[in-house]
């Protein structure tokens, strides 16, 4: 295992944020997780784990050994004549991996599409998109406990999925390193185009008959017509999650403005935090190096040369704003370390 001391972490988190880790590894295997938790502890400092810093706005130095997975591999451990079971390694691309299923007809994940990151992410956070969450195919994940280097296998209800939430995220922070994750993907097509602008997608695409590659490439478009590259320009993709409100509280929304999106839920009404960022006059707003993006005000971003703790101060007024005009709180999707 190699250990680097003083390493940027430029190239390896989408905001293009340019602060140091202490100390930093990459791993390609269990042993290698296990013998960088040992290294942290010997150094007395923390482990951070760090997948495709997909979700992470860095406002200073790292005082930690910085652990890049980079476990791979994607194996099919169980078939029927339904349904797939595959095991991905958590360094995988999220991505890549969506688009190796869509090859191999396997349905479920066509909906998630082009999100950033990797693999190891995507239980953690419950990664979501145009109707669909992880935890609808997710089966079980494998993960090394930190204190006793033992590895532990999680089942869907171990996990505690909430939306963008589960155990990992509070009362088991900081205790696991997630491994390998495995999916149960299904060999018949169940195609989710109710949400968001999918079927008008499909339409202007001219798709009369539906596959998962179809919806996989109207999300795609979607995707690529409202957010901006990180390639191009820093960002963490959407900065906010979709506050849920009372019925009650939508009502009176509803009665200022009559035209306001909404999405019913059991617990309430999701209104898109876009919508309420846009309409307190955040949208395509600059301030020297970063700013809100010009057409998706869900989307903070780097210019170039920006700091993330004037990202993070922005987010913060944001915050303030659409909390004084709608009475509603925003809370961040994006890790502030």
């Amino acid at each position: 295992m190699n250990i680097q001391e003083n390493i940027p972490l430029l190239p390896y988190n989408t905001f293009g944020i340019d602060k140091k880790a202490r100390f930093f590894t990459i791993v390609h295997d269990e042993s290698e997780v296990k013998n960088a938790i040992i290294k942290a502890k010997s150094l007395q400092i923390p482990l951070f784990v760090l997948g495709g810093g997909s979700n992470i706005l860095l406002t200073k130095d790292v005082q930690a050994l910085v652990m890049k997975i980079e476990i791979q591999g994607i194996h099919v451990i169980q078939e029927n004549k339904d349904a797939v079971w595959v095991e991905v390694g958590a360094g995988e691309n999220w991505h890549q991996f969506v688009l190796h299923c869509i090859q191999q007809s396997w349905s479920g994940v066509e909906n998630l599409s082009l999100i950033p990151g990797t693999v190891g992410a995507s239980p953690m956070q419950n990664i979501g998109a145009y109707g669909v969450e992880i935890k609808e195919t997710f089966h079980q994940l494998k993960a090394i406990n930190r204190e006793t280097l033992e590895e532990e296998t999680f089942d869907w209800e171990a996990c505690q999925f909430g939306y963008r939430e589960s155990v990992f995220k509070n009362t088991l922070k900081d205790q696991y390193v997630i491994t390998r994750v495995i999916f149960k993907l299904s060999k018949t097509p169940n195609y989710r185009t109710e949400y968001g602008a999918i079927q008008d997608t499909l339409k202007i695409m001219g798709i009369k008959t539906l596959s998962i590659k179809h919806i996989s490439d109207a999300v795609i478009h979607i995707r690529q017509s409202k957010l901006p590259d990180p390639a191009q320009i820093g960002n963490a993709g959407s900065f906010f999650k979709n506050p849920t409100i009372s019925f009650e509280a939508f009502e009176k929304l509803k009665a200022s403005y009559p035209d306001v999106p909404n999405f019913l839920m059991d617990a309430g009404v999701k209104i898109p935090a876009a919508w309420l960022i846009e309409q307190t006059g955040w949208k395509g707003k600059t301030f020297g190096n970063i700013g809100v993006h010009k057409n998706q005000p869900l989307v903070l971003v780097n210019y170039g040369g920006g700091e993330g703790s004037d990202i993070a101060a922005l987010s913060q007024k944001i915050q303030e704003s659409v909390k004084s005009k709608f009475g509603i709180e925003l809370y961040p999707e994006v890790n502030f370390i």
